[in-house]
């Protein structure tokens, strides 16, 4: 998904309003002035309503006759939106709010990976297999810096999901992708790195050989070490994380 940045003037607007509200310096249930907000952005009316619009899907904003347009409750907003997600996490550190949703993140990985990797196991095809072997390949690549390391990573729990060939599954990837990439930045940036691919490997080997019992506990033990690395994150400068999981 190409991020909103990227498409101009208009997904620019969106970005910004959407940073600024995500960040608390637009609090809930503060209503907006659209006529400030056009002259600070340097945008045109039209411009700022349709970005508006795009935050009103994500049920992060909305228009009351009276009211005018306002920031709706934190729980209001489709926290689950792939756009929301990476939004909270590009803000540049890592916030209580980004802790507690890295944490929540833990909790749905937990939930839904165990249980998706032993469908992997039961119907993954030679072309699951080969798109897992490249992104453990890519993952043991010396060298490559921590944005190649994260990208690995985020292939290969994506390839996990596809090999289930549960096309609602798949599209968990939406929910997990942002937060996992924000953590693996943060967890790759530590000095005290561990090597990742052995417990990756550990999880491929069970789908290879068709054994979702093995393949589940393999997922549960490389979560559990993501957990423990997790605890131990304390922003992006923190020394005591390890590798990305």
């Amino acid at each position: 998904m190409t991020p909103y940045a990227r498409r101009g003037v208009h997904g620019q607007t969106v970005e910004a309003l959407a940073r600024r509200i995500l960040g608390g310096d637009i609090p809930e249930g503060a209503t907006l002035d659209l006529v400030a907000l056009q002259s600070e952005l340097d945008v045109s009316l039209t411009a700022l309503r349709e970005s508006l619009k795009v935050l009103a899907a994500k049920g992060m904003v909305d228009a009351r006759q009276k009211r005018g347009t306002f920031v709706r409750s934190r729980a209001d907003w489709n926290l689950l939106d792939a756009d929301v997600l990476r939004w909270q996490f590009e803000g540049g550190s890592t916030t209580e709010t980004d802790r507690a949703l890295l944490h929540n993140l833990a909790e749905v990985r937990a939930i839904i990976e165990p249980a998706a990797v032993r469908l992997a196991a039961e119907r993954r095809t030679d072309a699951d297999l080969a798109a897992l072997d490249g992104a453990l390949e890519a993952m043991g690549e010396e060298g490559t810096g921590a944005a190649h390391a994260v990208e690995a990573d985020l292939a290969f729990h994506r390839a996990l999901l596809a090999a289930t060939h549960n096309e609602l599954l798949e599209r968990m990837e939406m929910v997990i992708e942002s937060g996992l990439a924000h953590r693996d930045r943060i967890v790759h940036s530590s000095p005290h790195s561990e090597d990742p691919v052995p417990a990756h490997r550990a999880v491929l080997d069970a789908v290879r050989a068709h054994d979702p019992r093995a393949a589940e506990a393999a997922m549960r033990a490389l979560l559990d070490q993501a957990g423990r690395d997790l605890d131990r994150i304390g922003g992006p400068d923190d020394t005591e994380g390890s590798r990305t999981q």
